[in-house]
């Protein structure tokens, strides 16, 4: 599976968080399914929003870390690790919420959950090694 190039991709989150925070429609995004949620840089400090998708579990939302079956965590998910207190901006809202993996019987019952929904995370997990983190969202 070919990535795309690392500074592709920082244009790309860029331009899907301005034309998210403008209210406009995201070209080729789903905007009810995407999320920004902003951690703090476990080495830098900084704070750091990326865009992604989500999946609703009641009042909560559900964040996967499969970097697209990469053999390592993308660094949102190393950075709220360090640090699970996290901004989240969905639809017009903007909160505050804690961040952290599913773990044992939860993780494997939302796992199977959202590679039913969502076939292609099981692509992503065929294509690494590593466990793909599922993360819990909880309002603060």
């Amino acid at each position: 599976m070919s990535r795309p190039d690392i500074s592709d991709m920082a244009e790309i989150n860029r331009r899907t968080i301005e034309q998210f925070r403008a209210g406009g429609e995201i070209p080729g995004m789903q905007r009810e399914r995407l999320v920004l949620v902003t951690t703090t840089g476990r080495r830098t400090g900084q704070r750091r929003t990326t865009p992604m998708m989500f999946h609703p579990d009641g009042d909560r939302l559900l964040l996967i870390a499969s970097n697209m079956g990469a053999p390592r965590h993308p660094e949102w998910y190393l950075n709220l690790e360090a640090d699970p207190h996290v901004t989240v901006e969905v639809g017009a809202e903007t909160y505050e919420a804690t961040a952290v993996p599913a773990t044992g019987d939860e993780r494997e019952r939302l796992w199977s959950t959202l590679k039913e929904a969502y076939p292609f995370f099981a692509d992503h997990e065929a294509a690494t090694d590593r466990v793909i983190p599922v993360v819990v969202v909880t309002r603060a």
